[in-house]
């Protein structure tokens, strides 16, 4: 019996914030979405979603439109609509902790201080579920507010590589969906050429 998977990706809905840093996790849903030729529509689950198949298993996309620190309702509304054990959630995200271009897996955790992740986890009552954190970098200037940063485009030296690590986040959700939260963690978190684009 196939497996149905959802990953979520965060961000900001609205055009204004489409290019932004916060909304790298938006960005990677949108290219699984082209590879896999899953359309994404309004649902209500308060989200963009769509159905697919990947490697005989099904593949839930979606983008919460509730602004990022309330992802949790959409989340929690897609866990209930498509009954998704925790299991089989992968949340994909931007993190200020980590050099832009390095990415890291893990199957479960604290927020780490990301408003996002922390409202999914009040909204479940755990923490027991992936995640995907995409470096996006700190602030050069130490006077830089952390939230206007996250909110700004990426730097003219970082956007030519925004394709390259988009696909290295679509690869790392690939394998997370066909061989699991280990697998993924030992292949993007541990080998050097995946970890970083600089």
């Amino acid at each position: 019996m196939a497996t149905t998977v959802l990953i979520v990706g965060l961000g900001n809905p609205g055009r204004i914030y489409k290019d932004c840093r916060h909304n790298i996790g938006f960005s990677v849903i949108r290219a699984l979405s082209k590879s896999y030729k899953i359309p994404l529509k309004k649902d209500n689950t308060f989200s963009l979603s769509g159905k697919g198949k990947l490697e005989g298993d099904n593949l839930i996309l979606a983008l919460p439109l509730t602004f990022m620190n309330l992802s949790g309702i959409a989340v929690s509304a897609l866990i209930k609509k498509y009954k998704i054990d925790l299991d089989n959630l992968l949340v994909v995200c931007d993190d200020l902790d980590l050099d832009f271009g390095v990415i890291k897996i893990r199957p479960s955790g604290s927020s780490a201080g990301h408003r996002g992740l922390g409202s999914i986890i009040d909204s479940l009552g755990s923490q027991g579920f992936s995640r995907l954190r995409i470096g996006i970098g700190r602030p050069l200037r130490d006077n830089t507010d952390a939230s206007s940063f996250v909110l700004s485009a990426f730097a003219k030296k970082e956007k030519g590589k925004i394709k390259e690590l988009i696909e290295l986040a679509c690869d790392c959700c690939r394998v997370w969906v066909m061989k699991g939260i280990t697998e993924s963690m030992n292949i993007f978190n541990g080998i050097k050429k995946y970890k970083a684009l600089s």
